[in-house]
């Protein structure tokens, strides 16, 4: 089998696809490999496979990052969301408000 080391901003759909159904939730520290490689550079990785290769894919400090930063990003617009749901429904409430006072009006006026 063919081994590949990879930076995961290189990778294409494919490969980029099968990592995100490899790791669902993410990977852990028992997922990590770690090595140093000829340069004697230390190397953190996570394994995908394909029927022909092996590939090791780098992990580095802009994929736990990017990673950080999306899980913060998340959290703004779920905030962001809450609160628009929540100002709708006062808006909703008002207006209710305001129409049920304008019907009762006609109805007196009618009488």
């Amino acid at each position: 089998m063919l081994r590949k080391l990879v930076d995961y901003k290189k990778l294409d759909r494919e490969l980029a696809t099968l990592l995100i159904e490899t790791y669902p939730d993410g990977y852990g520290d028992n997922d990590i490999i770690a090595f140093r490689n000829a340069k004697g550079d230390f190397i953190e990785a996570v394994e995908i496979q394909t029927p022909e290769t092996l590939y090791l894919v780098k992990i580095s400090k802009s994929l736990s990052d990017f990673i950080s930063n999306f899980e913060d990003s998340i959290e703004k617009e779920l905030e962001i969301t809450e609160e628009a749901v929540l100002e709708e429904a006062e808006a909703k409430e008002i207006e209710s408000e305001f129409n049920s006072h304008d019907e009762a009006d006609e109805e007196s006026n009618q009488d």
